[in-house]
């Protein structure tokens, strides 16, 4: 079972201070990962506990890629209909190329109205924008020549692919997480909703002649209470789950720091057990 954890790089806990901090406690708790958000344009409407403050989430993993040495470097989830793709998949290589294979790419199609009409993307197109990025995205990995808008061009560096994790729970997120990705990564604390989707889910991918698909769960772990918190894991690891990102807001660094040490400790008493 690997165990990640959630960065805030929005609101006020996005300080270049607190990230550094967050990310290498983490490392040094021996966690699988650390991961970020993806909002573009927030609305004054629709700020409150942000103020309307993202940090990008690529350049924010680019930044932590620097002053880490180890541990995985996720997106939960990068909107990809927010972004050209070339422009995306060329970030992609880059962060994957200088972390020395580090970078997990969650991904997603999006939801939220007023981004994508920030971004001038109609919402409509969003799933076939998602799937051509995606598909662009093998074609870049698996080939140093490739092609956009008719132009032939090296796809260079070219490092070996990141894993991707598709997010979304319905027929549309399963088809592609079976058809383009090395995961899922749903969000939710119900392990038998889990356990029923991920019985489907790999049924699906067997039924494509392909591996079983990993399954990142976001959740939040009662982490006040490290043997409720074991329970909770290995619940959810029968229901499906081969890693879970743990999620919970923070503004200073003490509560940061319990936080991942609490996860660090349960990690352990994980790995002890053989989980």
């Amino acid at each position: 079972m690997e165990i990640g954890f959630y960065l805030r790089n929005m609101g006020p806990a996005s300080s270049r201070e607190l990230l550094t901090s967050a990310a290498q406690k983490a490392e040094a708790a021996l966690l699988d990962a650390v991961w970020v958000a993806d909002h573009i344009a927030i609305p004054p409407d629709d700020a409150v506990g942000s103020e309307g403050r993202y940090l990008d989430p690529l350049a924010t993993l680019a930044f932590l890629a620097g002053s880490t040495k180890k541990i995985g470097l996720g997106t939960s989830v990068l909107v990809l209909p927010y972004r050209p793709a070339l422009a995306t998949a060329k970030w992609v290589a880059t962060i994957q190329e200088l972390s020395a294979g580090r970078l997990l790419l969650g991904v997603g199609s999006g939801w939220m109205e007023s981004e994508f009409r920030a971004v001038g993307v109609e919402p409509s197109e969003r799933g076939r924008i998602t799937d051509a990025t995606l598909k662009f995205l093998h074609e870049c990995f698996a080939q140093d020549i490739v092609e956009s808008n008719r132009q032939p061009f090296l796809f260079r560096p070219r490092p070996a692919r990141p894993k991707i994790y598709v997010g979304g729970s319905g027929p549309r997120a399963f088809r592609r997480t079976v058809e383009f990705a090395d995961g899922w990564m749903p969000i939710g604390s119900d392990p038998k909703k889990l356990a029923l989707k991920s019985s489907g889910l790999r049924q699906i991918a067997r039924e494509a002649g392909k591996p079983d698909p990993e399954v990142q769960l976001v959740t939040t772990l009662p982490l006040h209470d490290l043997d409720r918190a074991e329970a909770t894991l290995r619940t959810l690891a029968e229901g499906g789950a081969t890693g879970v990102i743990h999620s919970q807001k923070y503004l200073e660094e003490p509560e940061l720091q319990e936080s991942i040490e609490a996860l660090g400790r349960l990690r352990e008493k994980m790995v002890s057990t053989g989980a």
